[in-house]
């Protein structure tokens, strides 16, 4: 490995460049070969880049920019399509917030549905609406027609959760959150993304491109680069599917911003404004875009969006800060960023390890729960955010530093 003015470059013996934001931050040898398969496709437009969050994925590492001509690996999307961020800067300061945040999280949990009830349990999913308020059904009237046009190509879409998952949280990273910024200022945050009809449309095309592959797949350094060709039907009916998806989880974010902010309006005396200042980003999605003079498909699997100027919001774990950045326009970078801190260890090794009482003491500044349920999210499961910041000073300006003061987690 070589050293470059602000990244590290691997080299795939039969493949193109890895260029690494990552001086500063531990990454895994197995994410390493993860980025050397996928930079062996031969269909990648001039090199990875690899934001410091970088960690193991399904198929392709979680932190890489995937730059591709005439190709697109929906594995490397994945099938949280469209995950991001969105936050909106309040008018309200931090002497405003009522004295019991208990209160204001109890509310805000009761105006989003969130986590998930096991399948055999019976009965209704708490992660899911019973009776989707108005707000949803508009919203869901505004995605119907495109979705009807998926289906009527792909029947099995049909019976999945769309409508009563909008405007809901799920599970995992997921989370609404209440923070503080640098000059005591409120602000909300949430993370989500399709759902279940994204998680749907996610494995429906990769197995369609693992099956049209059926003759080619065993040549593939990993079962899960199966790919479609630009031209082909099923390339396009994803293109289609993944960009409703995409349209899919802002509207469910924009959904859930709206129900917290009325949510924060039962417990808050004082009246505000939210959205002085609002950013809505995906860090899960493909998009055609232009760079080094050519028209691509960035695929962002778990990195965001930093053109010069452009919002965006990395948020750390559900003990440390998050940021709102400005991005810097790195065209090395494919103008990204990362979109977290990225995970050190499994959320199974995080379970392992860890036990409730150290979960209390991370989040001791937090309200937020603190039980075994939610250890696999403890902050010392992730990189540390002020190493991942550092070592992508070339990529984005930090605009907003962001403490939180409430947290819920699926």
């Amino acid at each position: 490995m070589t050293s470059a003015i602000d990244y590290q470059c691997l080299q795939a013996p039969s493949g193109r460049p890895v260029k690494m934001w990552t001086h500063g931050v531990p990454v895994e040898e197995e994410a390493r070969q993860q980025l050397l398969n996928t930079a062996t496709m031969p269909f990648i437009f001039r090199h990875l880049a690899v934001m410091p969050d970088v960690h193991l994925g399904k198929g392709s590492t979680i932190g890489s920019v995937i730059p591709t001509q005439g190709a697109i690996i929906p594995a490397a999307v994945g099938v949280d399509i469209g995950c991001g961020m969105m936050a909106a800067k309040t008018t309200l300061s931090a002497a405003d917030l009522p004295d019991s945040l208990f209160a204001l999280r109890a509310a805000i949990e009761s105006a989003i549905p969130h986590g998930r009830t096991p399948p055999g349990r019976g009965g209704r999913d708490k992660g899911a609406w019973g009776k989707a308020p108005a707000s949803v059904d508009r919203a869901w009237g505004d995605l119907l027609p495109g979705f009807k046009r998926i289906v009527e190509k792909y029947p099995r879409l049909e019976k999945t959760n769309h409508h009563l998952h909008l405007g809901t949280l799920g599970t995992g990273n997921h989370f609404v959150e209440v923070c503080l910024d640098e000059a005591d200022q409120v602000w909300f945050m949430l993370h989500s993304g399709s759902r279940g009809v994204g998680n749907a449309i996610g494995n429906t095309f990769i197995e369609l491109a693992q099956a049209d592959m059926r003759e080619h797949i065993a040549n593939l350094p990993d079962r899960d680069l199966a790919y479609f060709t630009e031209g082909s039907s099923h390339f396009d009916d994803y293109v289609e599917a993944v960009g409703w998806a995409q349209n899919y989880a802002r509207r469910n974010r924009e959904v859930m911003m709206t129900h917290l902010v009325d949510a924060a309006r039962q417990v808050i005396a004082k009246p505000f404004q939210a959205a002085v200042e609002a950013v809505n980003c995906h860090h899960n999605y493909v998009q055609r875009e232009t760079h080094f003079g050519a028209e691509i498909l960035v695929t962002r699997k778990g990195a965001v969006s930093a053109r010069r100027g452009e919002l965006g919001i990395i948020p750390g774990s559900m003990g440390a800060r998050s940021f709102i950045v400005r991005g810097l326009g790195n065209e090395e970078s494919f103008c990204s960023c990362s979109h977290g801190a990225g995970r050190t260890m499994s959320r199974n090794e995080a379970k392992r390890r860890f036990t409730v009482d150290d979960q209390v003491r991370a989040t001791a500044h937090v309200e937020c729960r603190k039980d075994s349920a939610v250890i696999d999210e403890i902050p010392m499961a992730y990189k540390n955010i002020d190493a991942v910041m550092a070592a992508q000073r070339s990529l984005v300006e930090v605009v907003h530093t962001l403490r939180q003061v409430v947290c819920v987690k699926g």
